[in-house]
Formats: C-alpha cells, sequence, structure tokens
C-alpha cells in the first residue's frame, strides 16, 4: 500500500516569502520585543541594541542564568534601550488551569522534558493583550545579527497577517535527527520558528504555545497548513553541539515526531481545509503510518552516518559517533510512542486552543505594567532604560540600585 505521509527535507511550499514586497510604514511599529531569557545578560545585547536602534521597548522575562540586576544593568548601559525586565520563578505556572497537553502522559513522552519557554510566551501574548498591544516580536535570547530593516518589514507585514517570522540558517535552528540528516549527506532545510516571531495580538483565534518541543509550529499550525505564514529576512542563531548529550534527542522526539507528522499531514492534502487536515490527525491509522516512516527515517540516517565515517577525518569521525547514539536513543523512544498518544495529544491541544481563546479574550488592554504582572502572578520586576523614571517591584532594589516606588502583590 503506497503511503501518503513521507519525511521531507524541506516545509518551504508551506511558506510565503514577502520580503521584497513588505515595506515599512509609519503605522508598522512594534510595540514590544519580548524575550525568554535563560541564558546571562551578555547574551542578549544584540536584542538590547536592535531595541534601541529601533526606539522599541523590550520586555525581557528573566530564569535560570538569567539576573534580572545584571540585565537591568546592562540595559542601562545601552544608550535609548529601555525594558521592563521581570523574574520568573522557577516551575512558574500561569494563574489558569492547566493546558491538557501539559498532563503527565505528555511530559513522560517527551523524557521529563524541563523547559519554561513556552510558559514565558505565553506570558507575553497575555501581557501584550492585557496592556493593550499590537503587535510584538518573540527573540530567543540566543539570537542576533538582526536586520533592523528586516524587523521593520516584519512588523508592517503583522498589520495584514497574524504572524510572520524569520529564519536562521546559520546556525541552522533544525532538532537533533534534523541536524544528523544533514551530518550524513541528507539535504535538510531549515524552517521558520518562534526565535525571532513576530505576533498581531489584536488578530481573532491567536494560538498559544503547548509545552512540547515544537511548540512553535503549533503555535502557528494554522497559517502553515493554509499557506499563510509569511517569512522575511534572516537571523543567527548561537551555536551548539546538538550531539553533545543524547538526552537532548529523547526529549524532543516526540514533539518533532509529532511536528513532523502533522506538517507532513499539511503537505500531502494541499486541497484539504485546516477542519479536514487536523480531522485526519486525530485518526491512529494516520500516526502508525508516520510512526513508521520516523523509524524508517531514523535507521536511513544511522545507515548513512555508517557509510560516511569510513571516509570521514577525526573530528567528523567523533561527531557521527555522537550523532549516531543520539539517533539511538531517538529511534527507542520514537518506538515507544503508540498511534493512540500521538492522537490524544491532537484533540487535547483542540480542546486547550478552546480554552485558550476564553482565557485571553478576558482582557481588553487597559492594565498599566505593574497591574497586568499582578494579574499574572509575576511580582519581582524592574522598569529600566532611556527616559524611564526607574521603578521596581520587590527583590529588585537590592541587585540594581533602583528605588523602589511600590511593591506587587
Amino acid at each position: 500500500m503506497s503511503r501518503q505521509l513521507t519525511h521531507g527535507p524541506s516545509h518551504e511550499s508551506l511558506l510565503r516569502d514577502v520580503s521584497a514586497a513588505a515595506t515599512p510604514v509609519a503605522r508598522s511599529r512594534l510595540d514590544a520585543i519580548v524575550v525568554p531569557a535563560a541564558r546571562p545578560a551578555s547574551a542578549l545585547q544584540d536584542v538590547i541594541t536592535l531595541s534601541a536602534t529601533l526606539s522599541v521597548p523590550l520586555v525581557i522575562l528573566c530564569s535560570r542564568q538569567a539576573q534580572v540586576g545584571q540585565v537591568v544593568r546592562r540595559v542601562e548601559r545601552t544608550f535609548g534601550a529601555r525594558a521592563l525586565v521581570v523574574d520568573v520563578p522557577e516551575n512558574y505556572k500561569l494563574p489558569y488551569d492547566a493546558p491538557l497537553t501539559s498532563g503527565p502522559e505528555f511530559k513522560m513522552a517527551s523524557a521529563g522534558r524541563s523547559s519554561d519557554l513556552s510558559a514565558k510566551r505565553n506570558i507575553g501574548l497575555l501581557l501584550g493583550r492585557m496592556r493593550g498591544w499590537n503587535k510584538i516580536l518573540f527573540v530567543d535570547d540566543d539570537i542576533s545579527q538582526f536586520n533592523p530593516w528586516d524587523v521593520e518589514r516584519l512588523s508592517g507585514t503583522l498589520d495584514r497577517n497574524p504572524v510572520a517570522s524569520m529564519v536562521s540558517r546559520h546556525f541552522p535552528d533544525n532538532s537533533v535527527v534534523c541536524h544528523a540528516r544533514r551530518l550524513a549527506g541528507f539535504k535538510q532545510d531549515v524552517f521558520v520558528s518562534g526565535a525571532a516571531l513576530g505576533v498581531n495580538l489584536q488578530q481573532p483565534g491567536l494560538s498559544f504555545f503547548a509545552d512540547v518541543y515544537n511548540e512553535d509550529w503549533f503555535f502557528f499550525a494554522r497559517h502553515a497548513a493554509e499557506r499563510s505564514l509569511p517569512r522575511i529576512g534572516e537571523v543567527r542563531q548561537a551555536k551548539y553541539a546538538p550531539f553533545a548529550d543524547p538526552g537532548r534527542a529523547d526529549r524532543e522526539e516526540f514533539g518533532d515526531l509529532l511536528a513532523e507528522g502533522l506538517y507532513a499531514l499539511f503537505e500531502s492534502t494541499p486541497n484539504w481545509t485546516f477542519k479536514e487536515q487536523l480531522a485526519a490527525a486525530t485518526r491512529t491509522s494516520l500516526w502508525q503510518e508516520f510512526i513508521d516512516v520516523r523509524l524508517e527515517t531514523i535507521e536511513e540516517t544511522i545507515a548513512a552516518l555508517s557509510r560516511a565515517q569510513l571516509s570521514a577525518n577525526p573530528v567528523e569521525y567523533l561527531r557521527m559517533l555522537d550523532a549516531h547514539e543520539s539517533l539511538r536513543v531517538a529511534e527507542k523512544r520514537a518506538s515507544s510512542i503508540s498511534p493512540d498518544l500521538c492522537v490524544d495529544f491532537i484533540e487535547k491541544w483542540q480542546e486547550d486552543e478552546l480554552w485558550w481563546e476564553q482565557v485571553l479574550w478576558r482582557y481588553t488592554g487597559d492594565l498599566s505594567d505593574r497591574d497586568a504582572l499582578a494579574e499574572l502572578g509575576l511580582q519581582t520586576w524592574a522598569s529600566c532604560g532611556y527616559g524611564v523614571s526607574a521603578t521596581s517591584a520587590r527583590g529588585i532594589e537590592a541587585q540594581t540600585n533602583l528605588q523602589p516606588t511600590g511593591t506587587v502583590g
């Protein structure tokens, strides 16, 4: 029996490259650049400089290595930069019912993956709605080398589109399995992501970021399915070693399998409506087919790496050994994922979409920074930078030497 789904090297057909057509106009200004930060403050200098260049304020959501006081000092040393710097506590949860897609069965399938990226991006969406903002740009803390002209064109595109994104080709923004395929000699493209993603907050039907790897692909799934996802320009992602920790492949595999399977469905059914595609994605037969495709893809990559090792130089040989180990981990995880679990995730993701719409549209945009952060249960923050009267919430003044004007909560 012929298969409907395949593993393709690219999802280019789902994008619209509008770089040449997007012209900045006066009304296209972003309201904020939102940065989910977990790296040290030094990693943020490029986006802080971009903020100053475009005169667009930052919202920097800090956890792990990103310390609020250090970030504030860096912002204040950059002439023209302004920022709302917020501490996001460990294991922070939004003050609403937890999404169904955050259930323990999916956490287990993701090898106990622990990331606050989705939570921070959802904070950005809600904060923007509460403040009455129209357009924001999400930028990850490992992204640099922005072209301000491209950012302005992206902002202009958001006047007519719910989302628009940039792509990172150097260093490629791919999963471990896709990095391994490139190393093995296969063609492997790079898709857009949430690493540099513009969002029009006033568009109806705005999605949320599920707590799973490839959360951004689920966020803009409808627009990809309808081939209405604009791509404008490129940015650079910081280099990392994708095969250094085989556990990375384990934590990615569930979300990567789901997203790649869903997008393979989009590509194979170009004349279907999004509703029809979602209905197909709730059939176990489809996921059994794609799990088989995924396992064959991994095996094909392992075999190609084994052949390539015979002529590789010593450095590449060691990388290939590490990639081989990561692929075996991904293969083991993929073989443990059932079609029923995939269907369960898709169904609960759709229920979560309805839940999120109810949460999002509670807010009409008349809250101050202080009141919005209090609503979100975020009590430690500072407002700082060019033209900003120094304000802070409790716990910040000792780190930053700011004089508090009050406390939240």
